[in-house]
């Protein structure tokens, strides 16, 4: 449950962002708010914490930073993870494993990457990041949502209704 776009999320929360020390190239390439670095940020204070005032004050920074995203993964469901819930989806569904075509564009220090999510040979979801993975994460999450109104409640709960049909 805690990755790196759950500690991003609590760095943005907290607009830690502001207060890092960038160089050039982050700072024009939008740096402030790469998943990658604000996930980085967050584990870091937790790393400085632990050094200077022990592991009972870094256990409480982070029970402060991740109880409300644990108290709130009950909602969040799919959310967590697109790409495994499309892929639990696709299954129960007798559908097959989701893929993903990715392209890229821009120079190395800017890259800009597209997915598109495939299940049975149809694309059903786009999405775009700054990784392969941010791009794959947001096209199975909008393959996710299209897909969810197509499969019939008991399929996607009931492997015996499926195989029936």
């Amino acid at each position: 449950m805690v990755n790196m776009r759950a500690l991003a999320g609590v760095a943005r929360t907290y607009r830690l962002g502001d207060y890092v020390h960038l160089g050039r190239g982050e700072e024009t390439t939008g740096g402030r708010d790469k998943a990658s670095i604000l996930a980085d940020t967050v584990e870091a204070i937790i790393g400085c914490v632990f050094l200077d005032a022990g592991q009972q004050a870094a256990a409480d920074l982070v029970h402060r930073l991740v109880d409300p995203l644990m108290a709130s993964a009950g909602q969040l469901g799919a959310a967590l993870d697109w790409k495994t819930s499309l892929q639990e989806l696709t299954a129960s569904a007798g559908l097959g494993a989701p893929s993903y075509d990715i392209s890229e564009q821009g120079p190395d220090h800017a890259k800009q990457f597209s997915a598109t999510a495939m299940v049975a040979g149809e694309g059903l979801g786009n999405g775009t990041g700054r990784s392969k993975k941010e791009a794959e994460q947001q096209a199975a999450a909008a393959a996710w949502t299209a897909l969810r109104d197509r499969v019939p409640t008991s399929a996607a709960s009931d492997p015996a209704a499926r195989d029936s049909a």
